[in-house]
């Protein structure tokens, strides 16, 4: 309870002090309330992190709208114009303006043209400007939209069309990518970029595109070295094809052997040698033992005893009529049915026959696909089995003869193997090192966490806050219901006390509240005095009690 007594006596004495220090005491205790006030304020202000740095003023408009809807509150930097937000809701505000899709960007591409409908006096130029540029924004617009670009420039040299097809020149781009930290585009991806500036532009060939990374690094040859630029291509696909069948073989040597050793107890390494020799081969082969009659001719020749012969004269030499043979002739006495006549024996015959035979031939034209394994070596470690010891204990033993041969068995089974082509398999039996444990990953230390800064600050302004009220306000309030004793009044109050203890015997654990001790009589500065102790003993009894004690005991 506040003793009004008490709140008459500061005032009291308040009102003695001069005007200056009136004045200076109470500037005093308003700036600390103030000062006390800030720094609870500044106690309850969370930690703010930056959202987003670099907006423009629509972006910005459009982001803070969207925060406000959210119920995140945000804090925008009167000199950068960075929005921030608290530290804890800095994930959950990206997320929801994520899904909102912010920001947009500034590009507007071919909308711009929208804006302009029914404008006069636009020249020719001023619209193909416009023309050029909406589709340089439509090409940054899709090119950022690849996962690894942050942001993309383009810019398109389109010459004027001329009538002439020998001074017509060809168009150009030119392409800036800044990728995400971290990030970069594969020869693929860089393709893919360049195709797609150049199916954009009619006329644009792929070759005359250049595209540049922010740290200026040329990742287009413009068709410069393209036998180069091929080989290169082809070797890098070679050795990728390489390096995938080496992993598709350790694979399968580590998943079947993983049921018999474990799959932390074996490990397996395949080194393939591919041909990539793109060859050609045409065989002919003929085979002996296949004829086949390819043409035959015959002719056969008889000669028999009965000659033919006619009447001497000039019938006999005219060639016969139709029908008749050429043994007879027309005068023959035989005439036409000489044939039918028996013609005599045989005197002589001669038969001739030409055979032609062609032997069997095969004709092969044989390809071979690049990309043919000449040889494969194969290594694999098998590590020793826990089998139970002496006395229970589990202990690492190597494993037998016959159940490595079994192993490499497997893996030769597994991967192929070949001996004709040359192909090794060492299968080795050691036992593994114990491979140090790896402690989980820590999040990051409490004194790195936003709610340790949050309650740091809450702690430092309550400690703040009690220095201003404990060492500020109370020795000030102090000091007014204090005020120092007269000179006459401090002598007398110390003889009185040497002489009698009961009128002035509370000493120098009496208070006086006055501070007029010169022109005072002697009764009014006792009847002050009574009236000082009474005044004690009412508003602090305890203190009082004390006084007493200490005179029962000096007594």
């Amino acid at each position: 309870m506040i003793n009004p007594e008490a709140l008459r006596a500061q005032f009291d004495n308040f009102s003695r002090l001069p005007a200056l220090r009136q004045f200076g005491l109470m500037a005093g205790l308003a700036a600390s309330v103030a000062l006390g006030v800030a720094i609870v304020l500044w106690s309850q202000q969370p930690n703010y992190s930056l959202l987003y740095g670099d907006l423009s003023n629509k972006d910005s408009a459009q982001v803070l709208e969207a925060l406000g809807k959210a119920g995140i509150s945000y804090h925008v930097s009167p000199t950068t114009g960075a929005i921030m937000v608290p530290s804890t809701e800095v994930y959950r505000a990206r997320i929801k303006l994520a899904t909102e899709g912010l920001p947009k960007g500034t590009a507007t591409g071919l909308a711009t043209f929208e804006k302009n409908q029914g404008a006069f006096g636009t020249s020719q130029f001023v619209e193909k400007v416009r023309y050029d540029r909406a589709l340089e924004e439509e090409l940054e617009r899709s090119i950022s939209s690849l996962d690894s670009v942050q942001g993309a420039r383009v810019h398109l040299a389109i010459p004027k069309q001329s009538v002439f097809i020998e001074n017509s020149a060809k168009p150009s781009a030119s392409v800036l990518l800044n990728m995400y930290p971290g990030r970069e585009l594969s020869p693929a991806q860089v393709a893919g970029v360049v195709h797609l500036v150049a199916s954009s532009v009619p006329g644009l060939s792929p070759q005359n595109v250049t595209v540049v990374n922010q740290h200026g690094d040329l990742l287009t040859n413009n068709g410069q070295g393209a036998l180069e630029s091929a080989g290169s291509a082809l070797s890098g696909a070679q050795y990728a094809l390489t390096q995938r069948l080496d992993r598709l073989y350790a694979k399968r040597i580590r998943e079947i052997l993983a049921p018999i050793v474990g799959a932390s107890g074996v490990r397996a390494q395949v080194a393939t040698d591919l041909n990539y020799s793109l060859i050609n081969t045409t065989s002919e082969t003929y085979d002996p033992k296949s004829k086949v009659i390819r043409s035959e001719q015959t002719e056969n020749l008889i000669k028999r005893g009965k000659p033919s012969g006619g009447v001497p004269g000039a019938l006999t030499n005219q060639p016969p009529p139709a029908g008749v043979p050429a043994t007879s002739s027309a005068n023959s006495a035989l005439g036409a049915n000489a044939t039918s006549v028996n013609q005599g024996p045989v005197l002589e015959s001669l038969q001739k026959a030409t055979r032609n035979y062609e032997i069997d031939r095969t004709i092969q034209h044989i390809r071979k696909a690049p990309g043919v394994i000449n040889r494969l070596s194969v290594a694999v470690v098998v590590n020793y089995q826990e089998k139970k010891g002496k006395g229970g204990k589990s202990v690492a033993a190597p494993l037998s003869p016959q159940e490595m041969t079994n192993i490499t068995n497997l893996v030769k089974e597994a991967v192929g193997f070949n001996a004709a082509r040359g192909d090794t398999v060492n299968v080795i039996n050691a036992p593994f090192m114990a491979t140090p444990t790896t402690p989980l990953p820590t999040g990051p230390s409490f004194w790195q966490q936003a709610w340790f800064w949050d309650l740091l600050k809450q702690v430092a302004g309550g400690l703040a806050v009690l220095f201003l009220i404990f060492g500020v306000l109370r020795p000030v309030l102090r000091s007014l219901s204090h005020m120092p004793e007269s000179p006459a009044g401090g002598a007398r109050a110390h003889g009185e006390g040497g002489g009698e203890g009961g009128e002035g015997g509370i000493g120098e654990d009496s208070l006086t509240l006055s501070g007029e001790g010169g022109g005072m009589s002697a009764s009014g500065a006792y009847d002050q005095q009574l009236a000082a102790a009474r005044s004690l003993a009412q508003s602090d009894p305890k203190r009082v009690a004390q006084v007493v004690k200490g005179w029962l005991g000096d007594e």
